[in-house]
């Protein structure tokens, strides 16, 4: 995974997923584009709704590994895997689902920054 180039999106579910409410979406995503080593981060309202899936068959390239943050990783799995089958990715390689509902905006900056330190990427 070290080679490849790391892309961050925080999935907030509309922004009104009450899991969201003590994190401060805004700064989280600054913070992680600003001082952590990925590529770029941004916020999209709802991956899992058919304008997701038509972001990632625009969006999703080979030599990159995607950490996403939002719901659970279990839900992320299978949410996404069609739409990475169908870039080629393998779903268990090349996506770091991250969930970081229920926390504060510090505790979900030390979750991403733990992930890509697992991830051989800080």
């Amino acid at each position: 995974m070290e080679n490849k180039k790391v892309s961050f999106i925080f999935c907030v579910c509309t922004g009104k997923c009450s899991g969201f409410k003590d994190l401060d979406m805004w700064d989280f995503v600054n913070t992680v584009r600003a001082e952590y080593p990925v590529e770029y981060a941004f916020i999209h309202p709802m991956l899992c709704d058919e304008d997701g899936e038509r972001f990632f068959a625009d969006f999703l390239r080979k030599d990159r590994v995607y950490f996403i943050a939002g719901c659970a990783a279990v839900m992320q799995k299978k949410l996404f895997r069609d739409a990475f089958e169908k870039a080629g990715l393998d779903i268990n390689k090349d996506l770091v689902p991250l969930d970081v509902r229920n926390m504060t905006t510090e505790k979900a900056l030390e979750t991403v920054k733990k992930a890509l330190e697992a991830a051989g990427q800080a």
